[in-house]
Order: C-alpha cells, then structure tokens, then sequence
C-alpha cells in the first residue's frame, strides 16, 4: 500500500532523529547519511501530496525539489545541492579514511542544524 505524506513526514522525523543519535555518538558519516534520507522522504511527502503520485524511486534531491515544483530559497537551495553531493560519498565511501577527516564534528553539527531548518520549510509548504 503507498504511503501519504504524512507517513513520509513521520519517517522523515525518525530518520532526522537518528542523525542526532549518530552525531552524539560521534558516527558523522552516518549522520550525514540520516539527514540525506530525512529530506529525501519530507520531498517524496511533498510530492505525493502535491502531486497525487507516488514518489519515484530516487535519492536524488534536486530532481524532487525540481518535480514538486517549488520556489526554493537560494539557502536552502545551495544546502539541498550539498546535502545531494555527500548521498553519494556517505552511502558509498571510496576512502573511509579521508571522508571521516572532511566530515568534522563542527561541518556535521552545521548540516544537522541545516537540515533541521530544511525540514521545517517542507513542513511548512505542506501546510499550504
């Protein structure tokens, strides 16, 4: 059975409130990872609300932001780009090493808080 965006915006939540769990855990690389996933499933709600179809199955944010056909602010534009560049380098990393020097305490807090933000914007759109 599909879900309704209110399934993927309970998900999304669960998904943001692990990337807290794996911050404070220090596993930066998962956090990112969580918060990728977070607003990956807030656009699928925003689209299958908007658009009365099921999400296509992709990760690609940009592409979802571009479907639902929503005025993004340039913030949060630049940080949806970010986040869709790091899917790829957390999910599958080529040099585990070198990506947990570049995913630092301080860069992820600022994607968590960030994504935070992102997260509440789609909400609020939802309510629209």
């Amino acid at each position: 059975m599909p879900r309704d965006f209110e399934e993927w915006l309970k998900q999304a939540d669960y998904d943001l409130d692990t990337a807290d769990f794996m911050f404070k855990g220090k596993r930066y690389i998962y956090a990112v990872f969580m918060c990728h996933l977070s607003i990956e499933k807030a656009l699928k709600g925003l689209y299958q609300e908007r658009l009365n179809k099921i999400p296509p199955k992709t990760h690609n944010l940009i592409y979802l932001a571009k479907k639902v056909n929503i005025e993004v602010p340039e913030d949060i534009g630049r940080f949806i780009v970010k986040l869709n560049q790091a899917s790829i380098l957390t999910r599958y990393p080529e040099d585990l090493t070198l990506l947990k020097s570049e995913y630092t305490q301080s860069i992820v807090k600022e994607i968590l808080s960030k994504t935070k933000e992102v997260l509440t914007w789609i909400k609020t759109l939802l309510q629209k």
